[in-house]
């Protein structure tokens, strides 16, 4: 009851229920003294989808997330709020509801639910999962906006990338082949030389990205099957240990890492929305047959810009930073928690900015009728101006 601290917006739900995942998994390595009904009872909040309400300020990723873990901890005392068939109840009334009698602590159980990795990792999993789907969205959407500057393909040739065979270079290089595999615009002999580096470095910089992600992966791999409270117990030693596997430094460095990747995904797709309305390769200024009065495709452009701009601030590592707490002890910390909500939060605005590119590009393949992209770039276009239909200013 101490600890629940925790400020600010709620934690989103999907991410409490991989911190109850976590938690249990954490629990049941059976070095943490706690009792079976303790780990049971975080089982039927997952299985009966009881959230918890976590607080996203609080944590300094060190002595574990100290302030999430007690808000999501709280309810096993039937105390505190949660979230339950879509409405925010307390604890105790939900579990009155469920049957269930509120749990009654016994010693080192306390510790060993407010120590641990749980919100860094949770968010880290989350924004793991999330970074998969870009990372394939950021090749297929740059592909679309290649296609409609009238791109060519020669950089995406597997003997360039052989060279210099980064896996994530090798592997955006072949993905954006294969996406425009068949494509009539493609085929068109090209007047230019070389494109601008935010098409013509598509497998070099998205690539990065993805040899990041898999990184990061391995780090949060190894994190989530691990015991992170403190102290930790080894009956086959016959030794309690005050240790620190509680600290996030591990989980900031990476996420750290992530952030700045992934905001790079977004950094270049502004660019390349830029190069689509710039009047260049035969394409209108603006995206718009007449452009004036009508600033058409002009505006999404500055949103885009201004999203990368904040994502480049949020983009100052958690990490470097540190503050001392608990009158001296705790005189390190990870800052991870920050670097997780921030992470998701340049996760969140990249997923905007390449929306834009989006709808940018599907604007400038217009102006390449009647020849026709590929069947996956043709698809991914029908698809799309089913949810947003064509400006009307092509003349």
């Amino acid at each position: 009851m101490s600890h629940a601290c925790g400020m600010g917006d709620e934690v989103p739900q999907p991410i409490v229920k991989l911190m109850l995942l976590l938690k249990i998994q954490a629990l049941s390595y059976g070095k943490s003294g706690v009792q079976l009904l303790t780990v049971e009872r975080l089982v039927d909040f997952f299985n009966n989808d009881v959230l918890p309400v976590v607080y996203q300020l609080g944590s300094l990723g060190a002595s574990g997330d100290l302030a999430p873990l007690a808000h999501l901890s709280l309810p096993l005392l039937g105390k505190g709020e949660v979230n339950y068939q879509n409405k925010k109840q307390n604890a105790a009334d939900v579990l009155k509801s469920l049957k269930l009698e509120p749990v009654k602590l016994k010693s080192k159980e306390g510790l060993a639910l407010l120590n641990g990795t749980q919100f860094m990792s949770a968010y880290g999993v989350y924004i793991l999962l999330k970074a998969e789907k870009l990372n394939s969205n950021a090749d297929l959407i740059g592909a679309m906006s290649l296609d409609a500057f009238d791109g060519r393909i020669d950089p995406f040739k597997d003997h360039i990338h052989t060279i210099r065979p980064h896996n994530g270079q090798l592997q955006t290089a072949k993905a954006v082949r294969e996406i425009l595999e068949g494509s009539e615009i493609l085929a068109q002999t090209k007047k230019q030389v070389q494109d601008p580096y935010s098409f013509r470095c598509i497998p070099q910089v998205h690539g990065a990205t993805k040899d990041t992600t898999a990184y990061v992966k391995t780090v949060f791999e190894t994190e989530i099957n691990s015991v992170t409270d403190n102290p930790t117990i080894f009956p086959e030693h016959d030794e309690i240990i005050s240790g620190g596997n509680f600290h996030g430094q591990p989980l900031a460095l990476a996420l750290d890492f992530l952030c700045i990747a992934i905001a790079e995904l977004g950094n270049i797709s502004e660019r390349r929305t830029y190069q689509l309305i710039a009047g260049l390769r035969n394409l209108p200024a603006f995206l718009i047959a007449k452009p004036g009065l009508d600033s058409g495709f002009m505006i999404p452009q500055y949103t885009a810009a201004s999203i990368v701009s904040q994502n480049k601030q949020l983009c100052t590592p958690a990490s470097a930073d540190s503050i001392v707490s608990s009158n001296g002890q705790e005189d390190h910390v990870s800052m991870g928690a920050n670097a997780a909500t921030k992470c998701l939060k340049v996760l969140e605005n990249t997923e905007r900015v390449l929306a834009i590119e989006l709808m940018n590009s599907a604007q400038a393949l217009e102006f390449r009728r009647p020849l026709k992209s590929s069947k996956t770039i043709e698809n991914l276009h029908s698809s799309f101006r089913k949810k947003s239909a064509l400006l009307n200013t092509i003349k």
